[in-house]
């Protein structure tokens, strides 16, 4: 939903990244590095080869990737309800 149209690795596992609406700023992804496939990033050289991907995927390589919907609403602070208010809830009390 959201269209990443640049992105930009910076200093200590963050990005900057701009969207098509003209959101644009920083985004930390500390809290990911280290983990599970994020060890790539520990390779300086892979964590600065960042792309957006055909599908609009924050992408550094085919097994590391993150959704562009999820670093917009990092990077905005926005709810996933007030980013998608059409979308239902599946959970039911």
């Amino acid at each position: 939903m959201f269209e990443p149209l640049e992105v930009k690795a910076l200093s200590d596992y963050r990005i900057w990244i701009r969207y098509a609406d003209g959101e644009a700023g920083e985004v930390d992804l500390s809290h990911l590095a280290g983990q599970g496939v994020f060890e790539l990033w520990e390779d300086t050289q892979k964590w600065e080869d960042v792309r957006i991907a055909a599908d609009e995927a924050i992408r550094w390589s085919e097994g590391v990737e993150l959704c562009p919907d999820a670093t917009y609403l990092k990077l905005t602070g926005t709810s996933p309800k007030e980013a998608f208010p059409k979308l239902k809830s599946t959970v039911h009390a």
